[in-house]
């Protein structure tokens, strides 16, 4: 695994193959690592690119006012990449969606799983139930001096507790056991969402530049393609209908027994499936 600095930030990032490229953006509670399987099979056809976004994985803390969509815009310059599909998870199909808009000619398509919309707010009955997943997890009081950046030292069990309330709510999902998981998976996404609170609680303060994307969509142009688990949260699971209804011409594939990481739990079935899309004509 290697680096790339782009614009002065430091990035994890790798590439691998030839061809048409292919971004791959990881979901907020994870890292480039959840498309292991993707990266490997993809690149036997596409230039595959997969990077940590700021405060993920390798890259630099985020600090000031962040802009994910056009880190990924000025990372593509960076590597020489006029136009690319990009696939992304969670909040990275919402970074894809963001870039589409503010540079339509850049992005070839967009396969969008699970993904989330920047400028949405959950409904409050998914919103309640992760607010009470994490207060279980860690006190509010205590939470909320992790979040300000105020608490003398973070304590590992108070990471790996508020890892497993986001894992067991979205990764597991909100109408599973853990059990339903291979233990290979569920360890997997622990430990990329463990890295991510360890180092979300004791670095700096900083504010993303979420641009409001909710009533755009009819603007996107490019193919988009719509992957969901069917035992996602009930908000993510409302975006995937309002993604296949809103976005023209998009498709949907709905995943019977996965939550929120389908590449992670079925990484088989969702590079067949991306494979499959990636080889259509736009």
């Amino acid at each position: 695994m290697g680096t790339i600095e782009v614009d002065g930030v430091r990035f994890g990032y790798d590439e691998a193959g030839e061809g048409p490229p292919v971004i791959l953006l990881h979901a907020g509670l994870a890292d480039r690592r959840m498309w292991d399987h993707q990266f490997t099979a993809l690149a036997r056809e596409h230039r595959v690119i997969r990077y940590d976004r700021r405060g993920h994985g390798g890259s630099a803390d985020p600090e000031g006012t962040v802009s994910h969509h056009r880190d990924l815009l000025a990372l593509m310059s960076k590597l020489g990449v006029g136009q690319a599909d990009l696939v992304g998870s969670s909040m990275g199909g919402a970074y894809s969606l963001d870039a589409a808009l503010a540079a339509p000619e850049r992005v070839r398509s967009i396969a969008l799983v699970g993904a989330g919309l920047s400028g949405h707010d959950w409904p409050e009955p998914m919103a309640a139930e992760i607010r009470e997943a994490m207060f279980k997890a860690v006190p509010p009081e205590k939470l909320e001096r992790y979040r300000s950046r105020t608490a003398e030292r973070i304590d590992p069990a108070d990471v790996t507790a508020m890892a497993k309330a986001n894992v067991d709510h979205l990764v597991v999902g909100p109408h599973r056991t853990p059990d339903a998981l291979d233990e290979t998976v569920y360890a997997r996404a622990l430990d990329m969402c463990e890295n991510l609170y360890r180092r979300e609680w004791s670095g700096p303060q900083w504010t993303e530049d979420v641009p409001d994307t909710r009533h755009r969509l009819g603007e996107i142009t490019a193919p988009t393609l719509v992957l969901i688990g069917l035992e996602d949260g009930s908000g993510l699971l409302e975006l995937a209908d309002l993604f296949a209804t809103e976005i023209p011409g998009a498709q949907r594939i709905d995943y019977l027994d996965t939550g929120h990481l389908p590449p992670v739990e079925r990484p088989a079935e969702v590079t067949e499936a991306l494979l499959t899309w990636l080889r259509k004509p736009t």
